[in-house]
């Protein structure tokens, strides 16, 4: 095991090495559950932080990967999958299909095979944060790695600003 697994979730720690990853995993002492937290411990903007957010299109887990900044927009992603319907997903279905519990939700290294949407605003820095299985860990990957990894497509699905 090498030092850079040590602070990542076990789960999170084997999905690296079968990728043939190695990324530096940061942990925090204070919990960094949302973007607003994890961008401050980190020291970088809250749009370089990669929400892993679990909706539920039809009953079908769905992950979407949102920069810390923006809002996913439902009716786009619903649009997007074709779906009659689109919900946040509740915290057990989000265990159930990550193996991880929210706040600490990484991109890929999930229990479950899923869908996956990636908001193409995520392209606009050269490196970005995500959790590494927990609410204390993080690491960083530019974002086209990153989406590649997770089995992303690339897609609109941000709320607009007005």
């Amino acid at each position: 095991m090498s030092t850079q697994d040590t602070d990542a979730h076990p789960r999170f720690a084997e999905a690296l090495r079968e990728l043939g990853l190695e990324v530096p995993v940061r942990r925090f002492p204070d919990a960094t559950r949302t973007a607003a937290e994890a961008a401050a411990a980190i020291g970088c903007d809250v749009s370089e932080i990669v929400k892993s957010l679990i909706f539920e299109a039809d009953g079908v887990p769905v992950l979407v990967l949102m920069d810390g900044s923006s809002r996913v927009d439902v009716e786009r992603v619903r649009q997007e999958l074709g779906a009659g319907s689109v919900k946040r997903a509740n915290a057990d279905l989000v265990r159930e299909t990550t193996g991880y519990a929210i706040g600490g939700v990484p991109p890929f290294g999930h229990a479950t095979r899923t869908r996956v949407l990636a908001d193409r605003g995520l392209l606009d820095h050269d490196v970005v944060w995500a959790a590494a299985g927990t609410p204390h860990t993080v690491f960083p990957l530019d974002p086209k790695t990153l989406i590649a990894h997770a089995g992303g497509s690339l897609v609109d699905v941000r709320e607009r600003t007005a």
